[in-house]
């Protein structure tokens, strides 16, 4: 580094003397020439250290990737080495960029940068607690990647891993017995063995949050969304879709009691968590083909269309990638289809949660997942593949601006794309449903299909988050973990675990996110914006009309439209060297996310939930649960948090 650059650098006297001749010159003569240089200086520092991140970034996917697609001990160790190696570079860089008098310069970018790159993460932590951080995490994540369960109908057979043996039970057993003991053993093997790890995590993390200049974790995810009110603009959202949420909660309630009986589940209280198809009752489509509204209809069951027309784990990565094409946006590079890993491998372990990876280096971008040939899978695979257009939208931006305009938008491309390809419109053109156009009951059933994964996984992110807050800021203790935990899924999503819950158990490590240390409202603000980016697009390829009802947002597919991918492009191309609303207003015309697109989406569907209710008299809402998961304790202590605290009399 030369000395000019050393010079001008904050600390010693030259620089002082420098700032006292600066302010001078700024209030005699406006823009001051000393600030400029500076500011070319910082733009010259700020381009060195970016291309030096992305090769930091390429190493730590490489070992990353290395880890999670072959997991040994190795693997693991190394993975911490590189982890290790690289936060130490990033320690020494993130200590120059705090010396650099970024906050005046001008230029709104670089300003951008530089902030982002005055945080340097987990990182900052003294590299023994570091170290213990990466494996309190690498812990949690091999033991939810590696725990097996004991078969119901057979308990020799112990080798039953949730993918795919557990979420095939959850998907086709309707015995409520087996799903209870798969849901009890996959929560105990997954969850109660981590809290250790958790506690310890929480702790390390907190620490991290500090150095980097926040109160603790919560407020650093939270800071992700660079809008001050974040937290309450994610309550707002929940007040609005909460009624469409009730309406479906007590239809649904009402089939699955018609099915397993008062004694199973009961008329007014919340639902049995094991009986919604999911492990972590988080969508609902498993349960649809004895829940839907119209029986009668002839379901099109998609998957064995698929299984019959021979379809391959390659053929849908081949579908997604000709639709993303279709619609004048980037074909996948060479280099995707000879690295991504698509299928479950035989011969070792591999974290088979889905992930779509960047390796930062403009060429490299990779799949992982363990694709079985379904219909589920086929919208997971466009989803991916979202992840991965959004990577090459955004490959020629600064590697720091690599990245969604907020945690959400990531998300949310992909299942803005699987909104159109789940439509029956595109189902037909790619042969995969045949037939004519939907009648009201056919498209009522389609609705109540989206709204068991849509509508209802919105309470159950909300949750996931709300108590890790809870947990960050302290005021969800260690002791309280589970109680907590419940009570939130109890009050807002409506559902109760299937046996009595206590300590010794930690129910909400038995969620991937959780144990891998993912920050989860992004899934929840996706779930809201993809409509509003869905509305947008539908109404740019003209699919779309308001109050049209040969139109109708339902029916949209925006397959082979250039204007509508034009219009998607210009927004990724963003990544995040703009704040979100920009973004958003890039493609949407709106700055604010809103629940209006999803609801519109689903108008025909409430209407005939409420309906439908009414006619049955159902309950809407739930009593708290008669499952015990708090102490008497536990919930005393509960209560008076909630109470406002008494007014003095002055």
């Amino acid at each position: 580094m030369s000395k000019v650059k050393t010079m001008l650098k904050i600390g010693g006297g030259a620089v002082l003397l420098a700032a006292i001749v600066a302010v001078f010159v700024v209030a005699t003569q406006g823009r001051d020439p000393d600030l400029e240089v500076l500011e070319q200086e910082g733009r010259e520092y700020i381009m060195h250290l970016d291309k030096m991140a992305g090769v930091r970034k390429n190493k730590a996917s490489l070992a990353e990737w290395a880890y999670t697609s072959n997991i040994t001990k190795e693997n693991e160790e190394r993975r911490i080495q590189v982890q290790l190696e690289l936060s130490k570079q990033e320690k020494q860089a993130w200590s120059e960029t705090k010396m650099y008098r970024w906050q005046d310069f001008q230029d709104f970018t670089l300003r951008r940068m530089f902030k982002k790159y005055s945080q340097l993460g987990v990182a900052a932590l003294p590299d023994d607690k570091y170290k213990l951080l990466m494996q309190c995490v690498s812990g949690m994540e091999s033991n939810y990647a590696t725990s097996k369960i004991c078969d119901f109908k057979n308990n020799t057979k112990c080798d039953l891993s949730l993918e795919p043996e557990i979420t095939e039970i959850f998907s086709k057993s309707q015995d409520p017995e087996e799903l209870k003991h798969a849901w009890v053993e996959w929560h105990r093997a997954a969850g109660a063995s981590v809290r250790q790890n958790f506690t310890q995590y929480v702790q390390l993390d907190n620490e991290a949050a500090k150095l980097n200049g926040f109160k603790d974790v919560a407020d650093w995810w939270l800071s992700e969304y660079e809008v001050p009110d974040f937290e309450q603009q994610l309550a707002k959202l929940w007040e609005d879709v909460k009624p469409l949420y009730q309406q479906l909660h007590a239809y649904v309630r009402k089939r699955l009691r018609d099915k397993y009986g008062e004694h199973i589940v009961s008329a007014k209280g919340p639902i049995p968590a094991h009986l919604l198809g999911n492990m972590w009752a988080q969508t609902w489509n498993n349960i649809e083909s004895f829940t839907r509204p119209y029986p009668d209809k002839k379901e099109i069951d998609i998957t064995k269309t698929m299984r019959d027309q021979n379809f391959t784990a390659l053929k849908m990565f081949q579908m997604s990638d000709e639709f993303f094409r279709s619609l004048n946006l980037t074909a996948m590079p060479e280099k995707f289809w000879q690295n991504s890993i698509i299928e479950k491998p035989t011969d070792r372990e591999i974290v088979c949660h889905a992930s779509a990876w960047d390796f930062y280096d403009g060429e490299d971008f990779r799949i992982k997942q363990c694709t079985t040939v379904d219909y589920e899978y086929f919208q997971t695979t466009h989803h991916e593949m979202g992840h991965i257009q959004y990577f090459l939208q955004y490959k020629d931006q600064p590697v720091i601006f690599r990245d969604g305009a907020n945690p959400g938008f990531h998300e949310a491309v992909g299942d803005t794309i699987a909104l159109s390809v789940s439509s029956p419109k595109h189902l037909r053109r790619v042969g995969l449903v045949s037939g004519d156009a939907e009648d009201e009951q056919t498209e009522i059933n389609q609705l109540y299909k989206m709204g068991i994964d849509k509508i209802v996984f919105l309470p159950f992110a909300y949750v996931l988050d709300l108590f890790r807050y809870g947990v960050f800021r302290g005021t969800t203790t260690p002791d309280d973990y589970n109680c907590h935990y419940w009570r939130l899924r109890d009050e807002l999503q409506g559902v109760e675990p299937p046996v009595n819950r206590t300590e010794e158990d930690f129910d909400a490590a038995a969620k991937y996110h959780v144990s891998a240390d993912v920050e989860y409202a992004r899934y929840y603000v996706s779930f809201i914006i993809q409509f509003q980016f869905h509305r947008a697009l539908c109404q740019l390829a003209g699919e779309y009309v308001p109050e049209d009802l040969t139109k109708k947002l339902v029916d949209c597919d925006i397959y082979q439209s250039f204007n509508a991918g034009n219009a998607l492009s210009n927004m990724l191309k963003m990544g995040s060297s703009k704040p979100w609303p920009d973004a958003m207003e890039a493609l949407t015309g709106q700055r604010a996310m809103k629940a209006d697109g999803l609801l519109e989406y689903f108008r025909p569907l409430r209407e005939w939930l409420q309906a439908e209710n009414q006619r049955t008299g159902e309950h809407i809402g739930w009593e708290p649960s008669k499952m015990q998961y708090c102490t008497q304790e536990q919930l005393a202590a509960l209560d008076a948090k909630a109470k406002p605290e008494p007014v003095q009399e002055s």
